[in-house]
């Protein structure tokens, strides 16, 4: 019987629903769809191109630049080609990507652009088990090494579907499937090695906490590298159905978060940091009857939210009040930062300031607080979406243990710790 892998999760969903939505890119026009089918596909092409070139069960693909399609279907077929992806900041130095690149022993890296490249090329001579770099676009350079997407796509024609499928179907739990770089404080980057029961059992859990579904949608920003956005951009769609729009850049975001309007929203602290210093500056222009309507507004989102956050429902008062305070100012203010749909908001991977989101929670956005780390396949511990308490991380996910050592260390054992 197949493992209820990421991959297999896909190639499933493609068969019961072809034509829902799975990620869309901005185009000349606007947003465009690319279906589960077309999706599943794609990796299929991938995953056959990968094993065409030579690479073997339990190998690694290095992955680096920023979130785009490319991105995501190599991160996938890596996986059902038997191996494992291994993101790569795009951050970082030439002496860090080579590093990754032979730690992991990556015959295949998959690069954004040129700039890229010249990292690469830079301490090629260091790196001689790489074989093959593949642009993401259709970017040439003049090397043996290099490979167009299209050029790399067709490497694997002339392999079989059921090659593929096999190796699929031979999935175990505990087989390799992903290497989260994590920063080195002491030193060079350290891996973290997840198993295939730690990806899919941590987005399914994802996925029953949030209540996500195929009718809900994120934006892709952050950096693919890091075990958090491949939850929200990879593992937790792909298991719920919900479709991705990835950013056109990191400059782009604040234009593309209002146009997409997304349900789900992940945002680091310092992202919720950034929106809480513009619309503060904007509210202190406010005076006269403007400013006390934002008052009014402000604390009915406060009362609103404390009602919330215990799980009760508001009485008939503050029913009639949030739906003013929703008509005159909640409905204007949200579409204006990019959440005027989004019903899920998360923040995590560093400390929050509470008055930042006591501050956020007044103006009708529950942000919910999550602890977690790349050995926990990313959360550990959620504030849950009708239950939730600000300045606290929230409870252990249903089947983590967690336990704080006499010395301060925070012990977890559970599905989601990593194999090593």
């Amino acid at each position: 019987m197949t493992y209820d892998s990421i991959p297999a999760r896909l190639f499933a969903r493609a068969k019961s629903h072809p034509d829902q939505p799975a990620y869309h890119v901005r185009g000349a026009d606007g947003w465009v769809a690319r279906s589960y089918g077309e999706y599943a596909n794609q990796v299929r092409r991938a995953a056959k191109a990968l094993i065409a070139l030579g690479c073997e069960p339990g190998h690694t693909v290095s992955i680096l630049g920023f979130n785009r399609p490319e991105w995501v279907i190599l991160d996938v077929a890596s996986m059902a080609a038997g191996g494992a992806p291994a993101g790569i900041y795009t951050t970082c130095s030439a002496k860090e990507v080579q590093f990754i690149i032979d730690h992991a022993a990556s015959p295949v890296v998959l690069i954004e652009n040129k700039e890229q490249w010249a990292k690469i090329h830079a301490e090629r001579a260091k790196l001689p088990r790489l074989r093959h770099v593949v642009f993401m676009g259709n970017e040439k350079v003049d090397d043996p090494l290099c490979l167009t997407w299209e050029e790399f796509l067709a490497k694997g024609a002339a392999i079989p579907d059921k090659r593929l499928d096999d190796e699929v179907d031979n999935t175990s739990p505990d087989d390799l499937a992903t290497v989260i770089y994590t920063s080195g404080t002491t030193g060079p980057p350290k891996a973290v090695v997840l198993t295939h029961e730690n990806l899919a059992w941590t987005a399914g859990i994802a996925v029953k906490i949030t209540g996500i579904t195929p009718a809900d949608c994120a934006l892709s920003y952050l950096p693919l590298s890091h075990i958090a956005e491949q939850m929200f951009s990879v593992h937790v769609p792909i298991t719920s159905g919900a479709s991705i729009y990835f950013a056109e850049s990191i400059e782009r975001v604040p234009d593309n978060l209002k146009e997409v309007q997304p349900t789900i929203f992940f945002g680091v602290p310092r992202i919720w940091e950034k929106f809480n210093d513009g619309v503060r500056a904007k509210m202190a222009d406010a005076t006269g009857a403007k400013k006390a309507i934002l008052a009014f507004a402000r604390a009915t989102g406060t009362a609103m939210a404390a009602v919330r956050g215990a799980g009760k429902r508001p009485g008939a008062l503050l029913a009639l009040r949030y739906a003013l305070a929703s008509k005159l100012v909640f409905s204007k203010l949200k579409p204006a930062l990019g959440l005027g749909r989004a019903r899920i908001c998360v923040t995590g991977a560093a400390p929050i300031s509470r008055q930042i989101l006591e501050f956020f929670a007044s103006l009708d956005v529950i942000v919910l607080e999550v602890y977690g780390q790349s050995e926990g396949s990313g959360p550990t511990s959620f504030n849950l979406p009708d239950r939730f308490r600000f300045g606290t991380v929230g409870p252990a996910l249903e089947g983590v243990d967690v336990k704080i050592a006499d010395d301060g260390e925070i012990l977890l054992r559970g599905p989601n710790v990593f194999a090593g």
